[in-house]
């Protein structure tokens, strides 16, 4: 079962190679599908000679990124991004997500939003009929005990993610909490004082999902 999804994730990511441009400035993704993306961009880099600027989404990513010489770069030098390229945790049937397995998420949706173009790639195992898992939010640790308290209020239940602290040095609670209206949501838990951000990705969704199980790929546009 473990091959099988290696192998999935290695065919979604290698499909998103076809919309790769000479001259892009492109978002890499964190996570595992994300880094078959990461390698294989940069193969195929070497290869034809092009010339790519990424910006990656966390220091795995910039390590890994580094480490296979791509040219990396940041949002403040390239507000406006050709094409993101990451992964899920889950995506639903309208393509809201969760993201955050990698606490990452923070950094991850604001290049989603700087992007012109937004591709998701993920395995089978990744679409549900509904989002159910919990989701994360990066928390200043000042706040913490403020911000468990306000996810009470909202009915959520949250659990500190233990030994991890994002990039920006802060915390992660992962909370379970019924998803009415993913948009809603994704604003409230935004609003609560002490949060920085949410693994909810409704206000930017991606405008196309690569699905592979094995193999076989999917594309769905929205």
């Amino acid at each position: 079962m473990d091959a099988d999804i290696e192998i999935s994730k290695k065919s979604a990511a290698e499909k998103a190679l076809e919309y790769i441009r000479d001259g892009m400035v492109i978002g890499l993704g964190t996570g595992s599908t994300a880094n078959y993306f990461i390698e294989f961009l940069s193969r195929r880099i070497q290869e034809e000679g092009l010339s790519i600027i990424g910006i990656p989404t966390s220091k795995r990513t910039e390590k890994l990124a580094n480490g296979l010489g791509i040219k990396l770069s940041n949002l403040d030098h390239h507000p406006r991004i050709d094409l993101d390229v990451d992964g899920a945790d889950q995506i639903d049937p309208e393509f809201n997500l969760i993201k955050g397995g990698g606490g990452a998420h923070t950094l991850e949706k604001k290049v989603a939003t700087a992007s012109k173009r937004f591709i998701v790639i993920a395995d089978s195992s990744k679409l549900v009929n509904r989002l159910e898992r919990a989701i994360p939010i990066e928390v200043l640790p000042s706040a913490r005990e403020v911000v468990e308290q306000e996810l009470i209020k909202m009915g959520g239940k949250s659990v500190l993610r233990r030994n991890f602290t994002t990039d920006g040095g802060n915390l992660i609670l992962d909370t379970r909490i019924e998803i009415q209206n993913s948009m809603n949501l994704e604003s409230a838990l935004n609003s609560i004082h002490g949060v920085i951000d949410n693994g909810l990705f409704a206000r930017r969704r991606p405008d196309m999902i690569i699905i592979a199980d094995g193999k076989n790929i999917t594309i769905r546009k929205r």
